[in-house]
């Protein structure tokens, strides 16, 4: 594997329930970050949305932007209407010189509602699936054209969360459309990341590196929880810490080259950041060395 380690600010300061992490500095984050060893970070909702700004902010702690997550509602807007709304981000991420976009549909996802159970996460239909389809692979085709390669993120509560929503993702979809792999959300949702990777590793562009607490995702389940309240009780954490296999995964993605971006959504008051992502990234170059090998 040809990798290099970035960190997701959400570590420090969630950007889904904002009270998580709030007091937390963007300063303090990227100080700790550099200091751990990450080589970039992803965007998060503290750091600056101007291209001069953002290169200030992370030049002083020497890291890369390596991306930033993109809220789409494709569904609504379709894709000329949706390119609109994106090109401030797009043009955001090649000004920073990041060569990969998170994307993810959010059109009635409940993810980031406290008080709404991932049961009423939305479902699509056949019909649903090859509008989705068409749409974002043309919108994959316009970021790739600004040399931008468009990462798709599943994530729980969204249109795309389980493994079969994955699937009929990259059935619906182009080349162009390339698949963020999150270790956590797949797990989360009930999937194995291994064979997720092992089936589309020509096609993952982009690695979130994140564990499950299986007790806790099992009771999630069985209680029908909200994301965020599975969040708050600890249901990710750090590679190595949790009930996935990432030995697995990483072997599955031996010819992997990109960025391998350490998360874990918790609640930073309880999961000490420094702590956790020092423990994640050592534990991170351990098994992607054993992969690579």
């Amino acid at each position: 594997m040809r990798v290099r380690f970035g960190a997701n600010p959400i570590i420090w300061s969630n950007d889904d329930l904002r009270e998580l992490g709030a007091a937390t500095t963007l300063e303090t984050c990227l100080t700790q970050a550099r200091a751990i060893g990450f080589e970039g970070m992803e965007l998060g909702h503290k750091f600056p949305r101007e291209p001069a700004a953002l290169a200030a902010v992370l030049g002083r702690h020497h890291l890369e932007c390596v991306s930033g997550w993109y809220s789409s509602e494709l569904l609504v807007w379709g894709a000329r209407e949706e390119l609109t709304r994106l090109t401030p981000h797009l043009e955001l991420l090649r000004a920073m010189g990041s060569d990969v976009l998170v994307f993810a549909e959010v059109t009635g996802a409940v993810h980031g509602d406290l008080g709404r159970p991932l049961g009423e996460r939305p479902v699509l239909m056949a019909r649903d699936w090859r509008e989705l389809g068409a749409r974002l692979t043309e919108v994959a085709a316009a970021t790739a054209a600004a040399g931008v390669r468009l990462a798709y993120h599943h994530h729980m509560g969204t249109v795309v969360q389980s493994e079969a929503d994955i699937d009929a993702l990259m059935q619906a979809t182009g080349p162009e459309v390339g698949l963020l792999l999150d270790t956590g959300h797949a797990a989360f949702a009930g999937a194995d990341p291994a064979a997720l990777a092992r089936r589309y590793a020509a096609r993952i562009v982009h690695l979130h590196a994140k564990d499950v607490r299986a007790a806790v995702a099992a009771e999630a389940h069985r209680g029908n929880w909200s994301f965020l309240k599975a969040v708050l009780q600890g249901v990710f954490t750090v590679p190595g810490d949790g009930s996935i296999d990432f030995g697995e995964v990483f072997a599955a993605l031996a010819d992997y080259s990109g960025w391998v971006v350490l998360e874990a959504e918790q609640d930073p008051a309880r999961a000490d950041p420094v702590t956790y992502a020092t423990l994640g990234l050592r534990n991170l170059r351990s098994l992607v060395a054993r992969g690579g090998a």
